[in-house]
């Protein structure tokens, strides 16, 4: 048995890592996004693509997967040198705000503002080129995930439905939004649904999450 099966060996009937070899663009390298991405790697998930344009803040080290040494990094750099560090892959860095460039593969949308949300869904509605549009919302312990395949035309609709303005958002207090066991645990989901589609199994199109009462429903 070579390296790379003994690494994956607790795994294989779970998912087999050549099974999560397709194309896999995560859109925000924040909370969510980070621990997403070196759970993906961790996973065995070997083309990921992140996109943001953001730097590290002091503020962030202690809701998403960074190091304090990080801190006046791009995000996305950061974030590609910690999964080397812990898994060898090599993310492909985008150092930018998604805008609505042209996407392909699974798409995971991680961002805090619906704007950007919006350009996704764009540039993802009925395009055959993305095959799975995974998004997650979180306040504080709360959160909402949505798990939606472009060409299916009830599914585009009822994700369109829930496609709101960044005005009508819920405005947290600052050091209210976010907590270190909120964003691992949505990552844990967003990874799972991920190993779905890598094994053609049927996913929720809504999931919410309620961590203080322990409550995740369909």
């Amino acid at each position: 048995m070579n390296s790379n099966e003994n690494r994956f060996l607790r795994q294989f009937d779970i998912v087999a890592p050549e099974k999560l070899s397709f194309p896999i663009t995560v859109i925000g390298a924040g909370a969510i996004g980070s621990a997403t991405v070196v759970t993906l790697a961790k996973m065995g998930c070997s083309d990921i693509t992140v996109w943001d344009g953001d730097d590290l803040e002091d503020l962030n080290v202690s809701n998403q997967l960074c190091k304090p040494s990080m801190v006046g990094m791009p995000k996305v750099q950061a974030l590609a040198q910690l999964v080397y560090e812990l898994t060898e892959v090599q993310i492909k860095q985008i150092c930018r705000p998604y805008t609505g460039q042209r996407l392909e593969g699974v798409v995971v949308v991680t961002v805090d503002n619906m704007t950007c949300r919006q350009r996704v869904w764009k540039r993802a509605g009925l395009s055959r080129k993305i095959p799975l549009l995974i998004e997650a919302r979180m306040g504080a312990e709360f959160a909402r995930i949505y798990t939606i395949h472009p060409t299916n035309v009830d599914e585009g609709d009822f994700y369109q439905e829930n496609l709101y303005n960044n005005g009508e958002a819920e405005r947290l207090p600052c050091s209210a939004r976010s907590i270190i066991y909120c964003p691992t645990m949505v990552a844990g989901v967003l990874a799972l649904l991920i190993k779905q589609y890598a094994t053609n199994q049927p996913s929720p199109r809504e999931i919410l999450i309620d961590l203080p009462n322990f409550l995740l429903q369909t």
